[in-house]
């Protein structure tokens, strides 16, 4: 019952003074607001990314030429390495006994044209049939191409969803004939609509069967890269170790050097892109702290002037049998009630905010439950840590010197 009385004294005080109550609440609500855009933007990000990379699946790396460049001495260390060839595709079927499926691929960008209507910059993927057992890569329609359309070089496409609302909209893509740098293929299957990750269309691909794309694009200049998938997922890494092993004594590597070749799975790519971000996620973050900072002194500084405004009602409660905590409690809640309601008015602007920003670069996001708890513990934390003083100096007053304060 106390506490209860207490707290619609505190709601009271901020009612009667709703010009003061407001502008505080605006300070909250602008530090809440930049810190939480910041947290969702990130976090929402890191979820599209994650969800991105997801697809290669949990027992499945990449063998490639060069991986992630973190500077240029790196870059220009990587470019001189060999390409990665088909020889060394057939040495991983063949001793690789932890590999459960290997696909090859390769890319290049081509002119797609259907009827009168053309696209450029499409990206054209060669692969082996088992790419679909690897990645996952839904179909919508049709079928991907099969191992005999790869053996004998059929001229058969599988497209993603960009293509076929550009070129085949209102009409059945399937047994349609898509011309490829001026060659014909027939459309054999449509890929489930995947969406963007960071503005890049990933809808906007063909893929052709690899022996295909050799015939017509010839082999690529800068080598294959190699999807791998382990038998489990816990003989990811000895998979990985067996293919490394295999590939240093093919690639005539020595035994005291570094691979000339990278291999990466989802989860490493992630840790990366996390260690890269890091320095940048703390500075951001600690850059939008300051508003959150400056708001709390404005709490503090307004509730230290209400505090000397009603000395005398601090002195007429003391008097009537109010005690110390009662009025603590008091100035308390006043801070919290503000800060808090700053809070959920910052957690709902800054989750809209950061979904529009996410959204420039063609992603959603979700909320996240890390930016809503962040967002309620800092403003929390920010109503008692800059309310306390107040609080203390209204709980401390002498009664006598209250009641006869001007």
């Amino acid at each position: 019952m106390i506490v209860g009385s207490i707290l619609y004294l505190a709601y009271d005080a901020l009612r009667v003074n709703k010009l003061r109550s407001g502008l505080t609440l605006l300070g909250v609500v602008i530090g809440v607001t930049s810190v939480m855009t910041i947290i969702s933007a990130l976090e929402g990000m890191q979820g599209a990314i994650a969800a991105d990379l997801q697809r290669m699946g949990p027992a499945t790396f990449v063998v490639t030429r060069m991986g992630i460049v973190t500077s240029d001495e790196m870059f220009f260390e990587k470019v001189k390495r060999k390409p990665i060839t088909k020889n060394m595709v057939d040495l991983l079927e063949k001793g690789c006994t932890l590999c459960d499926k290997i696909s090859p691929r390769a890319f290049t960008q081509a002119r797609v044209k259907y009827g009168t209507q053309a696209l450029r910059d499409v990206t054209v993927m060669g692969a082996t049939a088992n790419y679909i057992d690897i990645v996952d890569l839904d179909v919508a329609q049709g079928r991907f191409h099969s191992f005999e359309d790869d053996t004998y070089r059929r001229p058969v496409v599988f497209i993603g969803d960009q293509i076929r609302e550009s070129l085949f909209e209102g009409v059945d893509p399937l047994g349609k004939q898509l011309i490829i740098n001026g060659r014909k293929y027939d459309v054999i299957g449509v890929a489930k609509k995947m969406g963007s990750s960071f503005g890049e269309n990933q809808d906007n691909f063909v893929a052709i069967p690899l022996s295909a794309y050799s015939a017509q694009f010839g082999e690529p200049r800068r080598g294959l890269n190699i999807l791998v998938k382990a038998l489990t997922t816990d003989q990811l890494n000895e998979a990985m170790d067996q293919s490394r092993v295999i590939l240093r004594s093919a690639r005539h590597v020595p035994f005291d050097k570094e691979d000339d070749f990278d291999m990466l799975t989802a989860d490493k790519i992630l840790d990366i892109l996390n260690s890269l971000t890091r320095i940048l996620r703390m500075g951001l973050v600690g850059i939008s702290s300051i508003s959150l900072v400056v708001g709390g002194i404005v709490v503090m500084n307004i509730m230290m002037v209400s505090v000397t405004e009603r000395t005398r009602e601090i002195g007429i409660r003391k008097s009537m049998g109010a005690k110390q905590k009662h009025i603590l409690l008091q100035f308390m809640f006043e801070s919290l009630l503000v800060t808090l309601s700053g809070g959920l008015l910052g957690i709902v602007f800054g989750f809209l905010i950061a979904r529009s920003l996410v959204g420039l670069l063609d992603m959603s996001i979700s909320p996240s439950v890390l930016a809503i708890v962040a967002g309620l513990s800092i403003s929390t934390g920010v109503g008692l840590f800059f309310g306390i003083y107040p609080a203390m100096k209204a709980a401390r007053l002498d009664p006598v010197k209250a009641l006869s304060y001007e």
